[in-house]
């Protein structure tokens, strides 16, 4: 079953609000419905920074992923990072997380630079699709809470 992707539409916050929910929950992480409100607007305001995309199969909304770009010092081009994708777990291994990947690969060529993304080293369940889409890499993540 192919997957459609699109961008994240209006229509789309209950499935979206569901989706983001159990992927959180996935990441041990409780989003409360203000926060839920609050990302949700981002996604949808032109010029906010980050956007989304959606994956449909026959009229359901079953995955999404947030992605966003910023200028490159080392390219002089256009990074882009996945900050967030979840397929909802039925529909894993039939391509939706492969086509939500494909969707922002496609927005961003040609921009010049590339397309990142961090995935927890528990989660061997993503790294199984990531390892035949992206190359890992080396690179170690640091974070300061603010």
């Amino acid at each position: 079953m192919t997957a459609t992707v699109r961008d994240l539409a209006a229509d789309d916050l209950p499935a979206w609000r569901e989706l983001f929910r159990a992927y959180g929950v996935f990441y041990k992480t409780e989003f409360t419905d203000d926060l839920l409100d609050r990302v949700g607007a981002l996604l949808l305001a032109d010029g906010s920074g980050i956007d989304a995309l959606v994956a449909e199969q026959d009229g359901t909304v079953v995955g999404i992923a947030h992605y966003r770009s910023h200028p490159d010092t080392f390219s002089g081009g256009r990074d882009w990072y996945l900050d967030d994708l979840f397929v909802t777990p039925e529909v894993r291994g039939t391509g939706a997380g492969r086509a939500l990947i494909a969707g922002i690969t496609e927005r961003a060529a040609g921009s010049g630079g590339s397309l990142r993304w961090i995935t927890a080293d528990t989660n061997e369940t993503a790294q199984t699709l990531y390892d035949k889409v992206a190359k890992r890499t080396s690179w170690v993540t640091y974070e300061v809470r603010v």
